[in-house]
């Protein structure tokens, strides 16, 4: 699959995905029973994610999002802008946060920081893909769907500078410069 300038191959099929994301919403929702969790949604990458994952759940649920990006083309910049924030109505509430990957893990540990500051009731994070080769950050992410090598990934919300986002598939990349 060509994307803008590279060559990407398949590393997940849409089945694949599709099975993942109902593992993980089926988790959720079998340890938030006599709950009512308050999704928040990690835009951009998590929109297509967070569609299937909350078609899953079943009942109606609160949902938010928001925006805090870090990367510059096929790289983590270190530093985290806020774009869209927090709704403050988290206060005391069951927070999950919808992430599509997590990386390096400095947007999330920035964005958890901040979240804090709102007095959620409890916080879980549900990330569908994680590279625990490149953390830089001890975080407890409570549910993860696939763990990945350190390669670059597009296609299903994921991009490649602003393109392939719409692919039902997971690609990856050998050349990652």
């Amino acid at each position: 699959m060509l994307i803008k300038d590279r060559d990407f191959q398949e590393i997940l099929s849409a089945e694949e995905l599709q099975n993942t994301v109902k593992r993980l919403a089926d988790s959720v929702m079998n340890d938030y029973q006599e709950k009512n969790p308050y999704f928040l949604v990690m835009m951009n990458g998590a929109f297509v994610f967070a569609s299937d994952f909350l078609r899953n759940i079943g009942h109606p649920v609160k949902v938010g999002f928001v925006k805090y990006t870090s990367y510059v083309g096929m790289h983590s910049s270190g530093k985290v802008t806020p774009v869209l924030p927090i709704p403050q109505d988290v206060e005391g509430r069951d927070v999950v946060l919808l992430e599509d990957m997590t990386d390096t893990g400095c947007t999330m540990h920035f964005f958890l920081e901040e979240l804090k500051k709102f007095h959620p009731k409890s916080i879980a994070i549900v990330s569908l893909f994680c590279k625990p080769e490149s953390l830089q950050y001890d975080l407890k992410i409570d549910y993860i769907g696939v763990k990945l090598p350190n390669q670059f990934v597009a296609g299903y919300g994921l991009d490649y500078d602003g393109e392939g986002r719409n692919l039902p598939t997971l690609y990856y990349t050998k050349n990652d410069e």
